[in-house]
Protein backbone atom coordinates (compact mmCIF):
# COMPACT_ATOMS: atom_id res chain seq x y z
CA UNK A 1 0.00 0.00 0.00
CA UNK A 2 1.61 3.49 -0.97
CA UNK A 3 1.74 6.11 1.18
CA UNK A 4 -1.35 8.21 -0.99
CA UNK A 5 -2.99 5.23 -0.01
CA UNK A 6 -2.78 5.14 3.45
CA UNK A 7 -3.55 8.58 3.71
CA UNK A 8 -7.00 8.34 1.64
CA UNK A 9 -7.79 5.01 3.88
CA UNK A 10 -7.16 7.07 6.92
CA UNK A 11 -9.25 9.69 5.62
CA UNK A 12 -12.00 7.70 5.11
CA UNK A 13 -11.88 6.06 8.11
CA UNK A 14 -11.77 9.38 10.19
CA UNK A 15 -14.68 10.44 8.36
CA UNK A 16 -16.93 7.83 8.45
CA UNK A 17 -16.07 7.70 12.36
CA UNK A 18 -17.81 11.33 12.47
CA UNK A 19 -20.61 10.85 10.60
CA UNK A 20 -21.35 7.75 12.88
CA UNK A 21 -21.05 9.92 15.68
CA UNK A 22 -23.05 13.17 14.50
CA UNK A 23 -26.06 13.18 16.06
CA UNK A 24 -29.62 11.91 13.87
CA UNK A 25 -31.21 15.12 13.56
CA UNK A 26 -27.69 16.23 11.92
CA UNK A 27 -28.18 13.42 9.25
CA UNK A 28 -30.21 13.58 5.83
CA UNK A 29 -33.86 11.24 6.33
CA UNK A 30 -35.20 10.94 3.06
CA UNK A 31 -39.65 10.53 3.25
CA UNK A 32 -40.81 8.82 0.12
CA UNK A 33 -44.33 9.61 -0.30
CA UNK A 34 -46.43 7.44 -2.66
CA UNK A 35 -49.95 7.81 -3.71
CA UNK A 36 -52.03 6.10 -6.04
CA UNK A 37 -53.84 9.26 -7.44
CA UNK A 38 -52.56 12.93 -8.87
CA UNK A 39 -53.66 16.51 -8.38
CA UNK A 40 -56.18 15.91 -5.48
CA UNK A 41 -56.29 16.34 -2.30
CA UNK A 42 -53.61 13.85 -1.04
CA UNK A 43 -51.22 15.00 -3.53
CA UNK A 44 -52.15 18.32 -2.64
CA UNK A 45 -51.54 17.03 1.34
CA UNK A 46 -47.85 15.80 0.27
CA UNK A 47 -46.75 18.71 -1.75
CA UNK A 48 -48.12 20.92 1.54
CA UNK A 49 -46.19 18.89 3.98
CA UNK A 50 -43.16 18.54 1.89
CA UNK A 51 -42.72 22.20 1.72
CA UNK A 52 -43.13 22.32 5.78
CA UNK A 53 -41.04 20.09 6.71
CA UNK A 54 -37.95 21.23 4.70
CA UNK A 55 -38.44 24.85 5.57
CA UNK A 56 -38.57 23.86 9.13
CA UNK A 57 -35.76 20.98 9.15
CA UNK A 58 -33.74 22.37 5.85
CA UNK A 59 -30.86 19.63 4.87
CA UNK A 60 -32.13 17.13 7.52
CA UNK A 61 -35.33 15.68 5.91
CA UNK A 62 -35.85 15.34 2.23
CA UNK A 63 -39.65 14.43 0.78
CA UNK A 64 -40.13 13.05 -2.10
CA UNK A 65 -43.23 12.81 -3.34
CA UNK A 66 -44.35 9.96 -5.96
CA UNK A 67 -47.83 9.97 -7.24
CA UNK A 68 -49.93 8.03 -9.83
CA UNK A 69 -48.76 4.61 -8.20
CA UNK A 70 -44.69 4.90 -9.29
CA UNK A 71 -44.10 3.08 -6.55
CA UNK A 72 -46.10 0.61 -7.50
CA UNK A 73 -49.56 -0.48 -7.13
CA UNK A 74 -51.48 -0.34 -3.48
CA UNK A 75 -50.78 -3.72 -2.07
CA UNK A 76 -47.48 -3.67 -2.47
CA UNK A 77 -47.12 0.00 -1.37
CA UNK A 78 -48.91 -1.25 1.57
CA UNK A 79 -46.57 -3.90 2.18
CA UNK A 80 -43.37 -1.49 1.32
CA UNK A 81 -44.56 0.72 4.23
CA UNK A 82 -45.32 -2.01 6.33
CA UNK A 83 -41.60 -3.44 6.37
CA UNK A 84 -40.17 0.21 5.52
CA UNK A 85 -38.96 0.49 2.48
CA UNK A 86 -41.31 3.19 1.47
CA UNK A 87 -41.76 5.46 4.53
CA UNK A 88 -45.22 6.42 4.74
CA UNK A 89 -48.17 5.83 1.45
CA UNK A 90 -51.79 6.28 1.03
CA UNK A 91 -54.34 4.14 -0.06
CA UNK A 92 -58.31 3.33 -0.42
CA UNK A 93 -58.49 2.41 3.03
CA UNK A 94 -59.68 -1.16 2.65
CA UNK A 95 -55.98 -1.96 1.34
CA UNK A 96 -54.90 -0.75 4.83
CA UNK A 97 -57.48 -3.10 6.65
CA UNK A 98 -55.02 -6.49 5.72
CA UNK A 99 -52.16 -4.89 8.05
CA UNK A 100 -55.12 -3.48 10.54
CA UNK A 101 -58.74 -4.87 10.94
CA UNK A 102 -59.93 -1.48 13.17
CA UNK A 103 -59.08 0.40 9.73
CA UNK A 104 -62.25 -0.86 8.68
CA UNK A 105 -64.57 1.34 11.28
CA UNK A 106 -63.36 4.58 8.52
CA UNK A 107 -65.57 2.55 5.67
CA UNK A 108 -68.90 2.30 7.81
CA UNK A 109 -71.82 3.45 5.70
CA UNK A 110 -73.59 6.44 7.76
CA UNK A 111 -70.66 7.32 10.02
CA UNK A 112 -70.10 10.27 8.52
CA UNK A 113 -72.06 12.64 7.31
CA UNK A 114 -70.23 14.77 4.92
CA UNK A 115 -66.37 15.73 4.85
CA UNK A 116 -66.61 18.89 6.98
CA UNK A 117 -68.95 16.43 9.76
CA UNK A 118 -65.85 13.63 9.37
CA UNK A 119 -62.87 16.10 9.67
CA UNK A 120 -64.63 17.59 12.97
CA UNK A 121 -65.18 14.04 14.36
CA UNK A 122 -61.60 12.62 13.28
CA UNK A 123 -60.13 15.50 15.10
CA UNK A 124 -61.71 15.07 18.54
CA UNK A 125 -59.19 14.90 20.83
CA UNK A 126 -59.92 11.31 22.48
CA UNK A 127 -60.75 10.14 18.62
CA UNK A 128 -57.57 11.27 17.79
CA UNK A 129 -55.54 9.16 20.38
CA UNK A 130 -57.57 6.39 19.65
CA UNK A 131 -56.52 6.48 16.18
CA UNK A 132 -52.75 7.01 17.14
CA UNK A 133 -52.79 3.06 18.50
CA UNK A 134 -54.13 1.18 15.00
CA UNK A 135 -51.31 -0.51 13.66
CA UNK A 136 -48.89 -0.18 16.17
CA UNK A 137 -48.30 -3.70 16.29
CA UNK A 138 -48.11 -4.21 12.85
CA UNK A 139 -45.25 -1.02 12.66
CA UNK A 140 -47.52 1.68 11.07
CA UNK A 141 -48.94 4.50 12.08
CA UNK A 142 -51.75 6.79 10.85
CA UNK A 143 -50.44 9.86 9.80
CA UNK A 144 -53.68 11.33 8.12
CA UNK A 145 -56.68 10.00 8.62
CA UNK A 146 -57.52 11.41 5.21
CA UNK A 147 -61.32 11.03 4.72
CA UNK A 148 -61.01 11.72 0.76
CA UNK A 149 -64.25 11.93 -0.87
CA UNK A 150 -68.09 10.97 -0.63
CA UNK A 151 -67.89 7.38 -2.49
CA UNK A 152 -68.87 7.45 -5.65
CA UNK A 153 -70.49 4.38 -8.16
CA UNK A 154 -69.47 4.67 -11.37
CA UNK A 155 -71.19 2.27 -14.05
CA UNK A 156 -71.63 1.53 -17.56
CA UNK A 157 -75.78 1.56 -16.26
CA UNK A 158 -76.60 4.78 -14.24
CA UNK A 159 -77.61 3.74 -10.87
CA UNK A 160 -80.43 5.87 -9.39
CA UNK A 161 -82.17 3.33 -7.61
CA UNK A 162 -81.39 0.52 -5.01
CA UNK A 163 -82.92 -1.97 -7.28
CA UNK A 164 -80.25 -0.58 -10.37
CA UNK A 165 -77.84 -2.16 -8.40
CA UNK A 166 -78.76 -5.31 -8.42
CA UNK A 167 -76.23 -8.07 -10.56
CA UNK A 168 -73.87 -5.34 -11.62
CA UNK A 169 -70.39 -6.32 -11.09
CA UNK A 170 -68.43 -3.85 -8.37
CA UNK A 171 -64.87 -3.43 -8.03
CA UNK A 172 -64.59 -2.31 -4.40
CA UNK A 173 -61.87 -0.43 -2.34
CA UNK A 174 -60.40 -3.62 -0.82
CA UNK A 175 -61.74 -7.40 -0.17
CA UNK A 176 -62.09 -6.96 3.31
CA UNK A 177 -66.25 -7.81 4.46
CA UNK A 178 -66.79 -3.92 5.13
CA UNK A 179 -66.47 -3.57 1.41
CA UNK A 180 -68.03 -6.58 0.03
CA UNK A 181 -70.98 -7.48 2.00
CA UNK A 182 -73.05 -4.10 2.09
CA UNK A 183 -72.48 -4.46 -1.68
CA UNK A 184 -73.68 -8.09 -1.74
CA UNK A 185 -76.79 -7.40 0.64
CA UNK A 186 -77.86 -5.01 -2.63
CA UNK A 187 -77.70 -7.77 -5.22
CA UNK A 188 -74.13 -6.87 -6.41
CA UNK A 189 -71.32 -8.93 -7.33
CA UNK A 190 -68.23 -7.15 -5.42
CA UNK A 191 -64.63 -7.41 -7.14
CA UNK A 192 -61.69 -5.84 -5.04
CA UNK A 193 -58.84 -4.42 -7.99
CA UNK A 194 -56.37 -1.73 -6.91
CA UNK A 195 -57.19 1.11 -8.60
CA UNK A 196 -54.44 0.91 -10.70
CA UNK A 197 -56.27 -2.54 -12.47
CA UNK A 198 -59.65 -1.04 -12.87
CA UNK A 199 -59.26 1.22 -15.94
CA UNK A 200 -58.63 -1.91 -18.32
CA UNK A 201 -61.35 -3.91 -16.18
CA UNK A 202 -63.82 -0.60 -16.72
CA UNK A 203 -62.68 -0.40 -20.53
CA UNK A 204 -62.91 -4.38 -21.53
CA UNK A 205 -66.12 -4.62 -19.43
CA UNK A 206 -65.01 -7.53 -16.90
CA UNK A 207 -66.79 -5.13 -14.45
CA UNK A 208 -69.50 -3.16 -14.65
CA UNK A 209 -68.99 -0.37 -12.23
CA UNK A 210 -66.72 0.28 -9.75
CA UNK A 211 -66.35 2.44 -6.40
CA UNK A 212 -63.81 5.19 -6.08
CA UNK A 213 -64.00 9.15 -5.64
CA UNK A 214 -64.68 12.09 -7.89
CA UNK A 215 -60.51 13.19 -8.29
CA UNK A 216 -58.77 9.69 -9.78
CA UNK A 217 -62.21 9.74 -12.15
CA UNK A 218 -61.01 12.78 -13.62
CA UNK A 219 -57.53 12.47 -13.07
CA UNK A 220 -57.31 9.36 -15.11
CA UNK A 221 -60.12 10.00 -17.66
CA UNK A 222 -62.79 7.47 -16.92
CA UNK A 223 -65.56 9.84 -18.52
CA UNK A 224 -64.32 8.52 -21.74
CA UNK A 225 -65.14 4.81 -20.42
CA UNK A 226 -68.58 6.14 -18.64
CA UNK A 227 -70.62 8.17 -17.80
CA UNK A 228 -73.45 8.15 -14.79
CA UNK A 229 -71.24 8.54 -11.28
CA UNK A 230 -73.42 7.99 -8.62
CA UNK A 231 -73.16 9.52 -4.75
CA UNK A 232 -73.50 6.23 -2.33
CA UNK A 233 -75.62 7.88 0.15
CA UNK A 234 -73.71 8.74 4.07
CA UNK A 235 -70.67 7.09 3.05
CA UNK A 236 -67.12 8.56 2.85
CA UNK A 237 -64.31 7.56 1.07
CA UNK A 238 -61.58 7.29 3.39
CA UNK A 239 -57.56 7.41 2.17
CA UNK A 240 -55.69 7.36 5.12
CA UNK A 241 -51.60 8.27 4.97
CA UNK A 242 -50.06 5.69 6.65
CA UNK A 243 -46.19 6.07 7.92
CA UNK A 244 -43.91 3.31 8.97
CA UNK A 245 -43.21 4.11 12.96
CA UNK A 246 -39.74 3.29 12.92
CA UNK A 247 -38.88 5.78 10.37
CA UNK A 248 -40.54 8.30 12.71
CA UNK A 249 -38.62 6.83 15.55
CA UNK A 250 -35.46 6.70 13.34
CA UNK A 251 -34.93 10.58 13.00
CA UNK A 252 -35.14 11.58 16.88
CA UNK A 253 -37.52 13.30 18.66
CA UNK A 254 -36.46 16.98 17.33
CA UNK A 255 -37.03 15.80 13.89
CA UNK A 256 -40.01 13.18 14.47
CA UNK A 257 -41.75 16.22 16.19
CA UNK A 258 -41.46 18.28 13.31
CA UNK A 259 -42.90 15.89 10.76
CA UNK A 260 -45.56 15.28 13.15
CA UNK A 261 -46.60 18.66 13.39
CA UNK A 262 -46.42 20.00 9.62
CA UNK A 263 -48.59 16.45 9.08
CA UNK A 264 -51.35 17.83 11.39
CA UNK A 265 -51.14 21.14 9.65
CA UNK A 266 -51.40 20.15 6.40
CA UNK A 267 -54.52 18.11 6.91
CA UNK A 268 -56.06 21.18 6.72
CA UNK A 269 -56.18 20.71 3.00
CA UNK A 270 -58.92 17.63 3.36
CA UNK A 271 -61.33 20.22 4.91
CA UNK A 272 -62.26 23.17 2.66
CA UNK A 273 -59.51 22.91 -0.51
CA UNK A 274 -60.85 19.04 -0.38
CA UNK A 275 -64.30 19.90 -0.52
CA UNK A 276 -63.87 22.76 -3.68
CA UNK A 277 -62.00 20.36 -5.33
CA UNK A 278 -64.36 18.01 -5.29
CA UNK A 279 -67.00 20.11 -6.63
CA UNK A 280 -64.37 21.22 -9.56
CA UNK A 281 -63.86 17.43 -10.57
CA UNK A 282 -67.85 17.48 -10.64
CA UNK A 283 -67.57 19.83 -13.13
CA UNK A 284 -65.22 18.80 -14.89
CA UNK A 285 -67.01 15.50 -15.30
CA UNK A 286 -70.07 16.96 -16.52
CA UNK A 287 -68.02 19.26 -19.13
CA UNK A 288 -66.71 15.90 -20.17
CA UNK A 289 -70.23 14.53 -20.95
CA UNK A 290 -70.23 12.29 -17.44
CA UNK A 291 -73.69 12.60 -15.47
CA UNK A 292 -73.64 12.90 -11.58
CA UNK A 293 -76.70 11.29 -9.50
CA UNK A 294 -78.04 11.74 -6.37
CA UNK A 295 -80.27 9.39 -5.30
CA UNK A 296 -83.80 10.61 -4.69
CA UNK A 297 -84.28 11.04 -0.54
CA UNK A 298 -86.46 7.43 -0.84
CA UNK A 299 -84.03 5.68 -2.29
CA UNK A 300 -80.85 7.12 -0.32
CA UNK A 301 -82.96 6.00 3.09
CA UNK A 302 -83.52 2.61 1.67
CA UNK A 303 -79.71 1.86 0.61
CA UNK A 304 -78.82 3.40 4.39
CA UNK A 305 -81.63 0.96 6.14
CA UNK A 306 -80.11 -1.75 4.45
CA UNK A 307 -76.30 -1.39 4.36
CA UNK A 308 -75.75 -0.29 8.26
CA UNK A 309 -76.85 -3.37 9.84
CA UNK A 310 -74.51 -5.42 8.03
CA UNK A 311 -71.34 -2.81 8.43
CA UNK A 312 -72.38 -2.94 12.27
CA UNK A 313 -72.70 -6.89 12.28
CA UNK A 314 -69.44 -6.75 10.77
CA UNK A 315 -67.87 -4.16 12.96
CA UNK A 316 -68.85 -5.78 16.41
CA UNK A 317 -66.92 -9.47 15.92
CA UNK A 318 -63.86 -8.54 17.02
CA UNK A 319 -64.15 -6.44 20.23
CA UNK A 320 -61.96 -3.63 19.50
CA UNK A 321 -62.97 -2.81 16.07
CA UNK A 322 -66.91 -2.54 17.99
CA UNK A 323 -65.11 -0.31 20.52
CA UNK A 324 -63.46 2.23 17.60
CA UNK A 325 -67.13 1.86 16.15
CA UNK A 326 -69.29 2.83 19.22
CA UNK A 327 -66.76 5.67 19.99
CA UNK A 328 -66.95 6.89 16.43
CA UNK A 329 -70.80 6.42 16.80
CA UNK A 330 -70.58 8.63 19.67
CA UNK A 331 -68.57 11.16 18.16
CA UNK A 332 -70.85 11.52 14.90
CA UNK A 333 -74.08 12.18 17.44
CA UNK A 334 -71.64 15.30 19.18
CA UNK A 335 -70.70 16.64 16.00
CA UNK A 336 -73.84 16.85 14.06
CA UNK A 337 -75.17 19.28 17.05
Amino acid sequence: MTTTTRRLAAIGALVAGVLAAMPANAQQFTLKLSSPTINDATHEFYKTLKTGIEQRAPGKIKVEIYPANQLGQLPAVVEGVALGTIEAGSAANGFWISLEPRFQVLDAPGLFDDIPHGYKMLNDPAIRARLATWGADKGVEILAPSLYSPLMLLSHKAVRTVADIQGQKIRTQGGAPIQVDPLKKLGAIPVSLPLGEALPAMQNRTIDGMVAAAAPFVAFKYYDIAKPMTYMPATLFAAPVVVNRQFLKSLGPELEAIVRAEARKAEAVFLDWNVNDIKDKEEVWKKNGGEVITMAPPEAKKYVDLVTPVAASILSANPKVKDDYEALLAAAKKYRQ
